[in-house]
This record gives structure tokens, sequence and C-alpha cells, in this order.
């Protein structure tokens, strides 16, 4: 990206979080944020539909690792990606102890505005998005599932419902993988989702590698991540299978400050606040001081709007979640602290991360240096 540029987008994200901390955004009354109208966004969630000729957000899938690698057709994402059927090189802490995991985020950091055609400018919304799904399938009962293993690289778990539209973001990756291909998929995607959340202004994450990459016999069954048009007690069922708590449960869900829904993708439309693009709390004060109404939408299904920004929504298992007295606490809390939110953010995001991984215990934290830095 062109320095020039690169600056001037991180500058204004700076901007706009001091607007968000000043209460100077209209978003309960009005329709602008920083004197710009999100009436001009597409409408998509964590993703947006791949652009023709873009490469978009893919899943990046194409790694060389190793000689016997076969090729499948994705037909619903309409792309060839490459599957392992060799063991993956790299996989030991040792071996992986020469990788410059810094170089990495910082070279991921700049592929995050590459195209300001895409969504509402960036790709950090969507690789938040990717290290979440590839985390969130983790059984504690059957030590099954999380990011270990990377196994949406394949077709099975790829297709998954939850996970349409993720290509754009693997594909993404793929080109930091082929640049280093020593790093498993695993760490890859998760060290991309905390870039992420670190440049778009969140809190620092702690994150540590040794995550090795599975076969195709490793993919999750369908299911395991959260269905938004449920409500709380299917959350909590969800995440408890993980070993979350409630307020664990409502920290992660502060992710959602990022990025927007896709009617292709999850079959809801549209962003849960007015600067999807700028991690804060804005999310929880959202949730916790409008005014919601049901809107049907032409698929069939129904999601709430603000009633006086009808452009912002929440899915029907947050407004469920949020009338839930021991979920609803913790709404509250962080949409006046937004400290609290962070310190707590930065835990849970880091634990969704690490759930199943077979830590050696040599492995070194790493706090990565924001590209601002």
């Amino acid at each position: 990206m062109n320095p020039l540029r690169s600056t001037f987008i991180k500058s204004s994200r700076v901007n706009t979080r001091n607007l968000l901390a000043s209460g100077s955004v209209l978003g309960a009354t009005g329709s602008r944020i920083g004197g710009v109208r999100i009436s001009g966004m597409r409408y998509y969630s964590s993703e947006a539909p791949k652009k023709s000729g873009s490469g978009g957000l893919v899943f990046l899938t194409l790694a060389a690792l190793g000689a016997g690698a076969g090729y499948y057709y994705n037909s619903t994402q309409s792309f060839k990606t490459k599957t392992l059927s060799s063991s993956p090189t790299y996989t030991s802490t040792e071996k992986k102890k020469g990788i410059d995991y810094q170089k990495i985020y910082n070279d991921i950091a700049e592929m995050l505005d590459d195209d300001s055609t895409y969504d509402d400018g960036s790709y950090g919304p969507v690789l938040v998005r990717l290290a979440w799904h590839a985390s969130g399938t983790y059984d504690k009962d059957t030590k099954t599932g999380g990011s270990n293993g990377a196994t949406m690289r394949f077709a099975p778990e790829a297709n998954h419902g939850a996970n349409n539209g993720l290509s754009i973001a693997r594909d993404l990756m793929e080109k930091i993988h082929t640049k280093y291909p020593e790093i498993s998929y695993g760490d890859l995607w998760t060290l991309a989702g905390v870039c992420a959340v670190q440049e778009l202004g969140g809190p620092t994450i702690a994150w540590r590698p040794g995550r090795e990459d599975a076969f195709e016999t490793s993919c999750t069954p369908d299911g395991r991540l959260p269905n938004a048009g449920k409500k709380q007690d299917h959350i909590r069922d969800i995440f408890y299978r993980m070993g979350f708590n409630d307020q664990e449960i409502v920290a992660l869900a502060g992710a959602h400050s990022l990025g927007r829904c896709h009617p292709d993708r999850s079959g809801f439309e549209g962003p849960w606040q007015e600067a999807p693009t700028i991690f804060s709390n804005e999310y929880y004060k959202a949730i916790s001081t409008r005014k919601w109404v049901k809107k049907n939408l032409p698929n069939g299904a129904w999601q709430w709007v603000d009633k006086n920004n009808t452009e912002v929504m929440m899915l029907p298992a947050e407004i469920s979640m949020y009338n839930d007295k021991e979920f609803k606490k913790y709404f509250d809390l962080y949409a006046k602290d937004e400290e609290q939110f962070f310190k707590d953010f930065a835990a849970v995001f880091q634990k969704l991360l690490e759930l199943g991984v077979p830590f050696k215990g040599d492995e070194k934290v790493y706090h990565f240096k924001r590209t601002t830095e």
C-alpha cells in the first residue's frame, strides 16, 4: 500500500475513535459519523462479496505444504484451494522458533486497507471472523475442534453455512503463507485476527505459536458455531461447550463492533454501529441505549434495527441476550467502561484462539507492536 495512503487511513481511524469517545457521533439520532453518511457504505458483515479480479478475502488455502497436495473445487465459494494429503512441515515448536512473527504481523497489517472498494475499506473485520470461526468449533468434552489443525482448509468445514464468505479471508492470507510457508495455517489465521483487532484500534492481545495443521479427517461437524437467529439459551449452550462463562460470552460479542452482516453470507444485513472499522465499545452503547424495532428481510429472516437509523442492526440472538438479566449486566458494564471491555476482551479472545492448542510449554508469548508504534 502507498505509505501516504496508509498513514492517512490510520490517522482517520484515530480521529474517528476520538469522535466515538467524545459522543460526537450521531448514532441513535442520525446516520452521520465524522461527517460521512453510512448510507455510502456497502451492506456486508464481516466481509463483502468477492470483487471480480480482486482476489478478495479468501481463507487463503493455496499454500504448498508438501509434495502430495491435491486440489478440490469448492463450487459454493468458486475458487480452487490446495488441501493437504501429506504431513505439513514446520509443525514443531522447535522449528518455528526462527520465524519472525512481528514481520508477519506487519505484512498482514499492510494488507488490511489494500482495497478501498472492499466493504467499508478494510479487510480487518473478515480476518477477525476467520480467526473466530477457526477457533470457535472447540468442544471441551471431546477435545476436538479449535484453531489447532486449521481444518477450514478443507471443503467439508469450509462449506459449513456459518463459514460462508470466509474464502475471501483464506485467500488473502494465502499471500502471506506463500511468503512464509513455515508458519502453520492455524498460527497464521489467529495471528491475523490479533493483528486486525490491534490495527483497528483494539487492545493488545497476547499470542503464542504452537498450532499444527491437520488433515481433512479432523474437520468438525457442522453446527458448532452460534446461530444468530436463535435465543440466549442456544448461545449459552454453544459457548459453555467451549468452556466460557456469561461474562466472557458478552465480552466476545464485542467483536461485533467490527464489520457488518451480508445477505449472501449470514442472511442478515448491515453494521452493528456506524464505524465498522473501528474497534470500540460502541456496540455495547448501541445495544443498551437505542430503540430497536423488528425488520423483515426479503429472504424471510428478520433482524432488529435502530428505529432512528435503520442502517444499523442487531441480530435476534443479541437482543435476546440483552434481555437476559445475567447477560445484560455485562452489556451495561462494557457500555459504560471501555477500558474494562478492552481488558476483558483481550483475555477472552486470547483464550478463544488457544482452545485445544497442544502447547509444549516453551512457546514465547508475543505482544505485537502496532504499525503506528
